[in-house]
This record gives C-alpha cells, sequence and structure tokens, in this order.
C-alpha cells in the first residue's frame, strides 16, 4: 500500500525537502517503511500518517534510513586514573533519527487501535 506520494511531501515540507537525495526513491522508501509497521487497513490515510510519512521521506533523502549497519557486538572500555568505563552494544545497534521517533509518535495512535488488552484478574 502507499501510504504517501511526492507531491504529499512536496505539499507538507516545501520544495527541496530531498537536498541532494532522490524524491522518488525516498518516498519509496517511507512507504516501504510504513508497511512495514503493523498499521490498519486506512479507506482514506489520515493526515497524521501522511505526515510521518513525509518525515520518514525525507531521512531517507538524507541517507539516514535503512543505512548501513556494523553487524557484530561494539564494545568499548575506557580506563583512566583508576576509574572505567565500558559500553556494550548489541549486534546491528543503529541511533533511532529525530524524524524517525517524532514519526513513531504520529503513528502510535494507529499502531494500538487494533490491539485488545487483556486483564487476568
Amino acid at each position: 500500500m502507499d501510504y504517501i506520494t511526492t507531491a504529499q511531501v512536496d505539499a507538507l515540507l516545501g520544495a527541496g525537502w530531498a537536498g541532494t537525495g532522490d524524491p522518488a526513491r525516498a518516498v519509496l522508501m517511507a512507504n516501504a517503511w510504513l508497511s512495514a509497521k503493523p498499521l490498519p487497513e486506512f479507506d482514506e490515510v489520515p493526515a497524521a500518517v501522511v505526515q510521518a510519512g513525509a518525515e520518514i521521506a525525507r531521512e531517507a533523502a538524507a541517507g539516514k534510513l535503512y543505512a548501513a549497519a556494523e553487524v557484530g557486538v561494539l564494545a568499548k572500555s575506557v580506563e583512566a586514573k583508576g576509574v572505567s568505563s565500558s559500553k556494550t552494544y548489541a549486534a546491528g545497534a543503529r541511533t533511532v533519527t529525530a524524524g524517525e521517533a517524532f514519526a513513531m509518535a504520529l503513528l502510535a495512535p494507529y499502531l494500538s487501535a487494533g490491539q485488545i488488552k487483556l486483564v487476568r484478574g
């Protein structure tokens, strides 16, 4: 399903939103990203979902979505003057961009819409 179009992203973010990126490819990637989410079927895509798609398209155009990730466990240890610090990251760990976090916040009402909460007594 296509959630957004290049014309919609242009209208929301203005001309030049893709910078030096390919707008059509960025929108394709944004639609793939949205399709991977457990969104309900829409007769008409809500404005918040279109806005989320535009935010993701901007991230994709900037090369921040589906970027190459280093596979394997990464570890970093530093010791100075008897004090040590260690950080370990899971395989494939990556930072969530601001655009992705904003898009997830916009999608939150739709991601939980089809869930039924069970409470055991």
